[in-house]
């Protein structure tokens, strides 16, 4: 691998995902193949050095230091994982260790000082004893790190969550190569079971095992050290880059917020000149999901403070349309369309978190609709296999009311029995559990449970502006303020109908709308760009990593 060419091109490569992480497994993947440092003439062959080992291991079995080893038939093309160099010899691991479990030790046994106790993948507490005076070759046996190999440290105690692989030779084997060996090959050949995966000796000790002339595995450690250190500086250098990323994101977007950087500090000017920075360098500064996201947000933000389109002043203010949407529904509830419902409190002081434009005014959310109430509190009686569903607020996303497969039926009787008073004005919200999902109502056959809350809003009133004000952080944070319960969280139809909406004149609300919309395509074009630049990305590691490994293919 030639260390120049990988940091020509890292500054691209290393937008491909876990790209760090790939070129680590890279390296030891040529390093098992012979592929990372070249071969001696000189090198004492592995068919003598395990010849050596084999010797040592019949002594140890006459001693009885160690039980007779199971025998195994020869190792042939079909197991082989690939093709290794000339001097090379295929073993299985219990040629050159004997495998043996750790020791059980129950977690009360642990002790506040001691010798390190080593569990599934690390030191999980201390001991009053130790098992092994020196480093050993682990691969973990039980739970999710299954098949993960580790090196213990010196005068350790290892419990029997792993596999001890102790070898016969230590003198004549280099347990950092064994250890790579392991890091690259192929669990699934040891590992068994899903729900509770494990690893056996038995199934262990027919693993296959590259093995290298003595000398060339110390040259190969040497190497992989060498390389896992350039890695580290990479990781740095990558880190570093995007922590940049980071702080130069977050401080156009604290000039942009104004619930985070204060209405009076944050002036129109320097919002204005935020924006022209954060929006003509976009495709530099949001390099990844989350930046997205932090602007989708701040977009919300700033909809709903009246910091996104200009206030005009020929609009009709929102006081006036205040008045038009209370005679809209006393008119209904004249006519006995809707039952009248209880008077509101007027939005106090201590209730008004921003200040408003000029021609804005706070009005609480059932003001502004004919109705408001949620889904029914039981369970009603399920019929499979018909058109008539039960839905809850986990079926509401981005406007749409989405049947899922698992969604519960119920008869024609049923559903009639048990509907809502809802129009296409009406805007449903999950109330419990997910805060805040939000779907129009579009004549749907539904039942509707007690999870998600519906409104049907006065025809004054654009129901899309509902929508991103719903689904924007100041309603999230009102929700959350006022949800009971820990696990699940609950949000009150009292709190929903007291909710204070800053309210814009209609023509703002339609100018608010088409501002969010068009934001909000820019932003998925970032999030496509974003996909399409970690493919390439990804395509130049291979092609990168191809290239370091052509060379030695056909050399070899």
């Amino acid at each position: 691998m030639n260390p120049e060419q990988l940091l020509q091109h890292f500054e691209r490569i290393s937008e491909a995902p876990d790209a760090i992480a790939r070129l680590r497994r890279f390296i030891l993947d040529l390093a098992v193949r012979g592929k990372l440092v070249e071969q001696d003439p000189n090198d004492e062959p592995a068919s003598e050095l395990l010849r050596q080992i084999q010797s040592e291991k019949s002594r140890l079995i006459l001693e009885r230091s160690i039980k007779t080893q199971q025998a195994l038939p020869p190792i042939n093309a079909e197991v082989m994982p690939h093709t290794i160099p000339e001097g090379w010899i295929w073993v299985y691991l219990n040629d050159v260790t004997d495998l043996v479990y750790g020791k059980l030790l129950p977690t009360t046994d642990l002790l506040p000082s001691g010798y390190d106790v080593f569990g599934a993948n690390g030191v999980i507490g201390k001991y009053s004893e130790f098992l092994y005076k020196d480093e050993m070759l682990l691969i973990s046996c039980r739970g999710a790190y299954s098949g993960t190999p580790n090196i213990s440290p010196p005068n350790c105690y290892v419990t029997n969550n792993s596999i001890v692989c102790q070898f016969f030779a230590p003198n004549k084997c280099n347990i950092r190569y064994f250890y790579s060996v392991l890091t690259v090959s192929n669990k699934e050949k040891i590992v068994s079971g899903t729900a509770q995966p494990q690893v056996t000796v038995a199934n262990a000790i027919r693993l296959p095992i590259p093995l290298p002339p003595l000398a060339e595995q110390h040259r190969i450690v040497a190497k992989v050290d060498e390389l896992m250190a350039l890695c580290d500086q990479l990781q740095a250098a990558q880190t570093e880059r995007e922590q940049h990323r980071d702080r130069l994101v977050a401080a156009s977007l604290h000039c942009l917020n104004p619930a985070v950087a204060g209405t009076e500090a944050n002036t129109p000017d320097t919002q204005r000149e935020s924006a022209r920075f954060l929006f003509n360098h976009l495709p530099r500064l949001t390099t990844r999901p989350e930046h997205i996201k932090q602007l989708r947000q701040t977009i919300l933000n700033l909809a709903v403070r009246g910091k996104l389109v200009p206030q005009d002043p020929n609009d009709e203010p929102a006081a006036k349309l205040s008045k038009r949407i209370e005679k809209e529904i006393n008119d209904h509830q004249v006519n006995r369309s809707y039952r009248k419902a209880k008077p509101l409190p007027p939005v106090k002081s201590d209730e008004k978190p921003f200040i408003l434009p000029f021609n804005w005014e706070w009005a609480r959310l059932r003001s502004l609709a004919f109705v408001l109430g949620d889904g029914i509190h039981g369970t009603p009686i399920y019929t499979d296999g018909t058109n008539y569903f039960f839905i809850n607020g986990n079926n509401l996303a981005d406007g749409k009311i989405v049947i899922k497969s698992n969604t519960k039926t119920v008869s024609f009787e049923e559903m009639q029995k048990h509907k809502k008073p809802m129009s296409t004005n009406t805007v449903l919200v999950s109330i419990n559990g997910t805060l805040g999902n939000v779907a129009f109502y579009n004549n749907e056959e539904v039942v509707l449970g007690k999870s998600a809350c519906y409104f049907n809003l006065s025809s004054s009133i654009n129901k899309y502006y509902i929508k991103l004000l719903i689904e924007s952080p100041y309603f999230l944070e009102y929700a959350l303020l006022g949800a009971t319960g820990t696990t699940i969280k609950n949000l009150s139809l009292k709190a929903m109908n007291e909710f204070p909406v800053p309210l814009p004149p209609l023509a703002e609300q339609h100018r608010i709308v088409a501002k969010v919309d068009e934001l909000m395509a820019l932003c998925d074009q970032l999030e496509t760009q974003l996909a399409d630049t970690a493919a390439d990305s990804r395509r130049l590691l291979e092609a990168v990593l191809h290239q370091a490994l052509l060379p030695a293919e056909q050399a070899a």
